[in-house]
């Protein structure tokens, strides 16, 4: 069989148009590439020049400042979601859901709202990465070589000697489809085995990206065999493909996101938006025992520190804010469960679906699918628990903060993928 395939090989090499075919692969592979981690780059030092403006702005505020309420009204930190290694290659959710955010300590759901997208997206098919090239541009690169493989012979009147001329009859043409299906394979991954040198991804990383890249081949090598031995015309052959690559690629998708979102609906960000605000500007004319008798039920520790004898109180204010995120509660959590929910009923619909499928293994190995986002909003909100948690002493106790209470202000770190 060695044997075989290598006398395929060199028949193959000869042919100008197979060889203009996987110059191109190889170049479309690249170019993927390329942008992904462009756009990767450019999300990395937008956080970093964001960061680094915040520093500054900090230290500028915080000098000479030692009232804890009008510190924390003035103290943004940013919070984002630093790209994984491997976050070139499917860039995901990333385009599509805000991956940072600045904020402070008023109420967190109107900032991260504020920002984000109203209807989160379970699925995009347009961004140029090598998730889109895998799940869109092989297979018909895979088709662009393989429709005509056996319906040339039949024009030609080739087909009968060379299957009487094989040892292996018209199971020939198995090997033909084989051989030029490993040259395909090799012009896509070798690019990217160069950018994951260059990236430092690990083994397994590597070898899963690969691995799927064989698996689409291998299902669209299958296709085109299944046709092509069961048509004779060339344009029949590569029509009936172009027409399963559509139903399969764009259509079943296309059609799936459209019924999820139907059957699982989630809130609009806008409605936490608005109920979160509505209930903070609500608190500046109701009784401050309106907010701080629930606020104290929460947290006990303050109870006898509750009572607000001023027009102003900075714990007052504060309470309220948290109030408003409280009131919000239950169409975010509404708004999160429906992301999930939409994201692993897209797993059902992916089971039909051989590119949609490869995209949601990409994101996920990534790290740039609806999960990674939803962890990023989780370590958002501890991050702001965090600081309230470090305010409320001095706010309760009406402290003011030294120069060392400053340096202890806490930092966000990045929640590990």
């Amino acid at each position: 069989m060695l044997r075989e395939m290598q006398r395929e090989f060199n028949f193959a090499w000869k042919e100008t148009a197979l060889r203009s075919l996987i110059v191109v692969a190889f170049f479309l592979s690249a170019i993927s590439l390329l942008a992904g981690a462009l756009t990767i780059n450019d999300q990395e030092d937008l956080a970093l020049r964001l960061n680094t403006e915040i520093k500054s702005e900090q230290l500028q505020i915080l000098k000479g400042k030692t009232d804890p309420g009008d510190i924390a009204y003035s103290l943004f930190h940013l919070t984002f979601d630093p790209p994984s290694e491997l976050a070139f290659v499917a860039v995901g959710q990333r385009n599509e859901l805000t991956w940072l955010h600045r904020v402070r300590l008023l109420a967190l759901e109107g900032q991260i709202h504020e920002t984000s997208d109203a209807n989160p997206e379970i699925l995009t098919l347009g961004h140029l990465d090598f998730s889109f090239f895998l799940s869109v541009l092989l297979p018909l690169l895979v088709i662009g070589l393989l429709f005509d493989i056996e319906a040339r012979e039949h024009r030609d009147r080739r087909h009968e000697l060379i299957c009487s001329a094989s040892r292996f009859g018209n199971r020939i043409f198995l090997i033909r489809a084989m051989v030029r299906s490993l040259l395909l394979a090799a012009a896509v991954t070798v690019p990217f085995i160069i950018a994951a040198i260059n990236s430092n991804i690990t083994l397994i990383q590597a070898s899963s990206v690969i691995g799927l890249t064989l698996f689409q081949i291998v299902v669209w090598l299958a296709l085109s065999q299944f046709i092509t031995r069961r048509m004779r015309e060339a344009a029949t052959a590569g029509l009936s493909l172009i027409s399963i690559w559509l139903v399969l690629t764009l259509l079943i998708p296309i059609i799936g996101k459209i019924f999820v979102e139907y059957r699982v609906p989630v809130p609009n960000g806008g409605s936490i938006l608005l109920t979160q605000r509505e209930a903070v500007n609500d608190a500046w004319d109701l009784p401050k025992t309106a907010t701080m008798k629930p606020f104290t039920e929460a947290y006990p520790e303050w109870r006898e520190y509750g009572d607000v004898g001023k027009p102003f109180e900075w714990k007052w204010y504060y309470a309220f804010q948290e109030m408003g995120d409280r009131t919000a509660k239950p169409i975010a959590q509404a708004l999160y469960k429906g992301m999930r929910d939409r994201h692993e009923a897209m797993a059902w619909i992916a089971l039909l679906s051989p590119s949609l499928l490869i995209e949601r293994r990409l994101t996920a190995l990534a790290g740039t699918d609806v999960l990674q986002h939803l962890r990023y909003i989780q370590c958002s909100r501890r991050f702001h628990a965090e600081m309230r948690h470090f305010y409320y002493p001095f706010l309760f106790h009406e402290k003011a903060m030294s120069e060392s209470n400053l340096a202890e202000i806490p930092e966000f770190k990045p929640c590990a993928l």
